[in-house]
Parts: structure tokens; C-alpha cells; sequence
């Protein structure tokens, strides 16, 4: 069973900066796409950012794009999630999940990772 843990979430000013951790239980972590997503009060549930297995292939969303950056360090088995420059809009509970057999591809639907973090809180104040 893989286990994900997420860390580094709290409260940031608006502007300021956050950087997320995903660490995983796994012995081939090399073989698992990573994902961050967010949901938020009253909203679906969003795919933030995307990496493949060796980190070759990267996705942002639309909303993050030019200020969030994915990185992973598969010697450490640990994605992070550095956020800059964040908004009020960014508040949200983010999760990061894990998802293997994609080769040097990156899944892009929910039900494609197979497991999940428990969350961690962002909250972004004005």
C-alpha cells in the first residue's frame, strides 16, 4: 500500500509564499505520476498541477500557471509544490495523489490516482 503525507500548508498573507510536500511510502516511487489538487469552500475539486514518474512532463492550471512550480526529488521520494505569489483565490485544502502504469506520462482525471494524502489546509488572508 502506498501512503502519502502532505505538509507545509498554513496561513500566508496574500503575495506571499507556501511550499508543499508530498512524501511517500513507496519503494518504486520512480513509477508513480504525482498529482496536486485543491478543493475549496464551495467549489469542485481542481487539478493544480501534474508530474510524471521521472519529472519529464509537467501540467499547470490555467489559474497557478507562472506563479506555482512542481518539482520532484525521487531519491528523496518527495514531490513539493512551491506557490508563490498566492491570492485569496488559493485558498483550499490541497492533496497530492499518486498514480502508476503512466509511463512518462502524467494522469489527468481524479479517478486515474490511485491514492491519496489526507490534505493539507492553505489559507490565504487579504
Amino acid at each position: 500500500e502506498v501512503q502519502l503525507v502532505e505538509s507545509g500548508g498554513g496561513l500566508v498573507q496574500a503575495g506571499g509564499s507556501l511550499r508543499l510536500s508530498c512524501a511517500a511510502s513507496v519503494l518504486t516511487f520512480d513509477d508513480y505520476a504525482i498529482g496536486w489538487f485543491r478543493r475549496a469552500p464551495g467549489k469542485e475539486r481542481e487539478g493544480v498541477s501534474y508530474i510524471s514518474g521521472s519529472g519529464g512532463r509537467i501540467y499547470y492550471a490555467d489559474s497557478v500557471k507562472g506563479r506555482f512550480t512542481i518539482s520532484r526529488d525521487n531519491a528523496k521520494n518527495t514531490v513539493y509544490l512551491q506557490m508563490n505569489s498566492l491570492k485569496v483565490e488559493d485558498t483550499a485544502v490541497y492533496y497530492c495523489a499518486a498514480g502508476s502504469g503512466y509511463g512518462s506520462w502524467y494522469p489527468t482525471r481524479p479517478y486515474e490516482y490511485n491514492y491519496w494524502g489526507q490534505g493539507t489546509q492553505v489559507t490565504v488572508s487579504s
